[in-house]
């Protein structure tokens, strides 16, 4: 039989009680009021900064936006279907950011810089020097897209990086742009940044800057780069979406979204009754209605209407 000390004993207790280590861990969590539309409300964070990642519990990252005295307005870098309400969040400490590197030279990526290979008349006679932009203008379907891409084509054993951003477009056009790429070799020097029409609007925001930054890593190392956005409007609409959701009234956001489909009907049947002798009641119907609504929305000038601050 084994016969144990009682100094072993106290031995064990001290070693034991000198290798405990209590780490306290402070962190600044919060509590989701309200989420839809790609944005959610947030109550607590009180030391969050503007611009700061925040981490929901099933593991979505979204970027504080809307910092106030009582709640913070988030938008999502994702779809957040399981996100609930009065589930908890928490503050990261850290900014917006993407590794960057020169592995990314020759791949398609996302707003958060992750692999997605997967995917499938103008003025252009300017010359453009180092340092110069250059604005793209022009009417649908005139080759804005192909002035771009033959800019970068164009580079082609001039050791210049070239990022190309698509921003809300198409899923097949960024495929048409990527095949275009690797028959002539041009991936050899390209990096493509794809945020395509069925993206998230945060991500859509979120990619001409994902661009910017890795043009920032090869310009900081001495390498000449050009960047094209395609095209900027999309990110300005996308802006729009994430930021004006967030300061919508309750009342405005039940109604905005059906508003804004209607009176795009409205757009589409006055131009196809333009050509139409006789329309059908339905048309007739969408007509008359978007006309009323026209007429409801206008407000005499110098006169504007006052909303409820209470937005939640």
């Amino acid at each position: 039989m084994v016969t144990i000390q009682a100094d072993e004993i106290s031995n064990i207790i001290c070693d034991c009680i000198e290798q405990y280590n209590r780490e306290v861990k402070i962190g600044n969590t919060g509590t989701i009021l309200q989420v839809g539309d790609g944005i959610a409300c947030i109550h607590g964070l009180d030391e969050v900064m503007a611009g700061e990642l925040v981490e929901f519990e099933e593991g979505t990252i979204c970027i504080a936006l809307n910092v106030e005295s009582t709640n913070v307005g988030v938008v999502l870098m994702g779809d957040g279907l399981l996100i609930q309400e009065g589930s908890s969040v928490k503050a990261t400490r850290r900014i917006a950011q993407i590794p960057v590197s020169e592995a990314y030279l020759g791949r398609v990526i996302n707003a958060l810089a992750k692999p997605i290979d997967g995917l499938i008349d103008i003025d252009s006679v300017i010359l453009i020097g180092h340092g110069q932009r250059e604005l793209i203008i022009g009417d649908s379907q005139t080759g804005k897209t192909t002035v771009a891409t033959d800019t970068i084509l164009n580079q082609q054993g001039k050791n210049v990086i070239c990022i190309y951003v698509a921003i809300g477009q198409k899923a097949s056009s960024v495929a048409q742009v990527m095949t275009n790429f690797q028959e002539r070799g041009a991936m050899e020097y390209t990096i493509v940044v794809a945020e395509t029409t069925d993206s998230p609007a945060t991500l859509q925001y979120l990619a001409p800057y994902t661009g910017a930054a890795l043009a920032e890593y090869f310009m900081y190392r001495e390498r000449h780069t050009s960047i094209i956005y395609d095209d900027h409007s999309k990110q300005d609409q996308a802006y729009r979406q994430i930021v004006g959701s967030a300061t919508q009234i309750k009342a405005i956001k039940q109604v905005a979204s059906k508003l804004k489909l209607e009176l795009a009907q409205l757009a589409e049947s006055e131009a196809f009754a333009q050509f139409a002798s006789d329309l059908d009641k339905v048309t007739q119907n969408q007509l008359a209605r978007g006309q009323h609504l026209c007429e409801l929305l206008k407000q005499s000038q110098s006169a504007p209407f006052s909303g409820s601050k209470n937005r939640y």
